[in-house]
């Protein structure tokens, strides 16, 4: 169980913190009796209440630590590329990507998006939407955790990582 005050990253929303644990008043949906978390997401805006039982996913944000151990591992994770054309296994393969909740599989759906695009690139092409739309949701999550992990704005994050690595 979480405490009050705490991060955590819930499902494929990303870093959000514990306002409030308890049973809400007027929620219309809330069962009684039944705890809930009262979470705002750290990057967003809104509010967003969830059973403390539910089996939507929820972990804590990596430590600075684990941070700093995964951008060290960036330049060893290889891409994972999907060869088919079907663009619905193409999704799928993104998906199952984003929805591990896992750092590593991110950086590993950016590198191989990114190296699709550059790829691609060589031969005059752009690439799709569907491989724009997964990097783009993969980099916001991973550079979200990363940023409340390591303590600097999310827009310093991908400066922060191409320092770490050397590039």
């Amino acid at each position: 169980m979480f405490e009050k005050g705490s991060l955590m990253v819930y499902d494929t929303t990303g870093v959000c913190r514990v306002e409030d644990i308890g049973v809400p008043e007027g929620l219309p949906v809330a069962r009684e009796g039944r705890e809930y978390y009262k979470l705002t997401p750290v990057f967003g805006s809104g509010t967003i209440y969830i059973p403390v039982d539910t089996k939507v996913f929820m972990r804590p944000v990596i430590s600075r630590q684990e941070a700093e151990r995964l951008i060290r591992k960036i330049p060893e994770i290889r891409e994972n590329l999907c060869e088919s054309k079907n663009q619905k296994v193409l999704e799928d393969h993104y998906k199952e990507s984003l929805m591990t909740h896992d750092c590593e599989d991110l950086i590993q759906l950016i590198k191989t998006v990114y190296m699709k695009k550059k790829n691609l690139e060589r031969i005059g092409k752009k690439a799709g939407k569907t491989d724009t739309q997964y990097m783009k949701r993969a980099k916001a999550l991973l550079h979200e955790e990363l940023s409340v992990a390591l303590g600097i704005p999310v827009d310093e994050v991908e400066d922060y990582i191409a320092g770490a690595v050397g590039r």
